[in-house]
């Protein structure tokens, strides 16, 4: 038939054109091997491809051969199977990042269209499942093949069984009976996967890195869907990074006149907010987990620190203080200790020693 000599090119082209994409150098012997033609055939194949628009070098010598390189324009590419996935995690969480959010989409609809029933099934369910939960979007440490199986749950709604690891340096996994819980929602944050899953025996949410969970071959049972918290996926992952079981927000709220410009503030604040009052003096209003993380975190700027409120927050900078003031004198007393002081030079250095307590300013208690 005549159109068996064209499509038999076709098919060489794209196979010689899938070895090259390696990015190896290979000879044409070599190449030749491969796809089970002869060198000459090689070198037409390899002229094919450059009226084509693919730039392929050459190689002069014993040891010299073909390789693909960068051209003046980006020609058609081809993926298989892992790296398709590989590309729609990516373009799926796009919108996460600095790219082009139509351009994504753009570019997802295009190798979607394009992929095997089979493929474009499992793709259409992690495309379900996923979600975005913070700006950030690093490195996807998860296996895209795992994130597909996690999406496939999600969307039958068919329970997961798994074990965990306590830590990603941790190589074995917990011992005992598989961990199972109802999947309902992954989210990318700040470059991790994360699971929100229903656990019956808990009777509440929780939450699982990806990267940490080795499924078991088989699913569990069927269940139904709930809604988390709140409504939002998003909003409930960020809020138990929080410490909130409820709303996106911490659970500790305070403010605190610092002894600086808002200038020198700004860069370090994230989501706190800071109010100008003078050339040298900004309120600083923000959020923790607790007490005493809030009342350490406004200390890390070095600076007076006054009209501290509410008083949960005065009493956590009081607990600081005399944690530091301990800190301080233990360290004068190993100094003293290892300079071989004693009597009179002991005493000297012990009336000098003032704690930090005593040396705030009046108000309640500074740090």
């Amino acid at each position: 038939m005549p159109a068996a000599p064209a499509a038999a090119t076709s098919q060489r082209l794209l196979a010689l054109l899938s070895v090259l994409q390696t990015g190896r150098e290979r000879s044409a012997p070599v190449l030749a091997e491969r796809l089970t033609v002869s060198a000459r055939t090689v070198r037409r194949d390899i002229d094919r491809l450059r009226e084509l628009g693919y730039s392929v070098e050459t190689t002069r010598g014993p040891d010299g051969g073909y390789r693909l390189s960068a051209g003046a324009r980006l020609p058609p590419l081809l993926f298989d199977e892992q790296q398709a996935e590989a590309i729609v995690i990516a373009l799926r969480t796009a919108g996460a990042s600095a790219v082009d959010a139509v351009a994504a989409e753009r570019a997802l609809r295009t190798l979607t269209r394009l992929m095997p029933a089979r493929l474009a099934q499992r793709v259409s369910a992690l495309e379900a499942a996923l979600g975005s939960g913070g700006a950030e979007a690093g490195a996807v440490p998860a296996a895209p093949d795992m994130l597909l199986q996690v999406g496939e749950a999600i969307v039958a709604e068919e329970e997961l069984r798994f074990d965990y690891a306590s830590s990603s340096a941790s190589t074995e996994r917990a011992a005992g009976p598989p961990r199972r819980t109802q999947p309902h929602h992954v989210l990318l944050s700040s470059g991790r996967w994360y699971l929100i899953g229903w656990t019956p025996e808990s009777d509440d949410w929780r939450i699982y890195r990806v990267d940490r969970m080795t499924l078991r071959q088989h699913r569990g049972a069927r269940f139904a869907r709930r809604a988390v918290p709140g409504g939002s996926p998003a909003a409930f992952l960020a809020a138990r990074f929080k410490g909130s079981s409820q709303s996106d927000a911490w659970p500790c709220l305070g403010s605190v006149v610092l002894a600086a410009p808002v200038e020198r503030l700004l860069p370090f604040v994230r989501d706190g907010v800071v109010e100008r009052l003078d050339d040298e003096r900004s309120r600083y209003s923000t959020g923790s987990w607790s007490w005493t993380a809030l009342a350490a975190q406004l200390g890390r700027f070095g600076v007076d620190i006054d009209d501290v409120e509410p008083e949960a927050l005065r009493e956590a900078f009081g607990e600081l203080s005399d944690r530091f003031a301990r800190a301080a004198g233990e360290a004068l007393d190993a100094g003293r200790r290892g300079c071989g002081r004693s009597g009179a030079d002991g005493g000297r250095a012990a009336a000098t020693a003032t704690p930090p307590s005593a040396r705030a300013r009046g108000g309640g208690p500074r740090t």
